[in-house]
């Protein structure tokens, strides 16, 4: 019985040290999360099945955005998923790239068939612009901006959509109010 205890108390001091760590590096940052649907598509696609879900931490000492991507009931097979400089109701240019199957930069996850879950971590190497927007590569401090100043996107693309099938506007100061209204 002792050892079990032993155990127990082990197996609590491990867990513990795994969620200090884990804050530790996500730096106790700033949250975002919203539900992706087609109705904030531009245009908007009636993709009824389609949806997903954006979860991110912008690290506290605002060099990493760390980000969870879940979508599922896509009517297309997923091609690629980023994030976007564009308000809403409008269209942007990439500044980083969450996954590809059709190509992108060097090191790119692939993204898997729905219904997946794919995670990572964007830093200043991973943003690639958008430049003719004003955001250069390498620009983490811009991109931070946008999404603070609710004018980026995540987007899911598809072989049915190519120019999204679904998407959520950024803005971690509302964490997902729009999708209550």
């Amino acid at each position: 019985m002792k050892g079990r205890l032993k155990l127990a108390v082990a197996v609590a001091a491990v867990a513990g040290l795994v969620v200090v760590a884990t804050a530790a590096i996500a730096g106790g940052g700033s949250d975002i999360s919203e539900r992706l649907t087609g109705y904030e598509e531009d245009p908007a696609t009636i993709s009824t099945t389609g949806r997903g879900t954006f979860d991110a931490r912008i690290s506290q000492s605002e060099e990493r955005i760390f980000y969870r991507l879940r979508y599922a009931d896509l009517e297309g097979d997923i091609t690629q998923a980023h994030i976007h400089f564009g308000g809403r109701h409008q269209s942007g240019g990439i500044s980083a790239f969450l996954c590809t199957n059709v190509g992108g930069p060097a090191g790119t996850q692939a993204c898997p068939p729905a219904p997946a879950t794919v995670t990572g971590t964007i830093e200043a190497d991973d943003v690639i612009g958008p430049t003719a927007q004003g955001i250069e590569p390498g620009a983490f401090d811009e991109l931070l901006a946008a999404i603070r100043a609710g004018v980026t996107y995540a987007n899911v693309h598809s072989t049915l959509y190519p120019g999204g099938e679904i998407r959520a506007q950024l803005d971690r100061d509302r964490n997902g109010e729009d999708d209550k209204r």
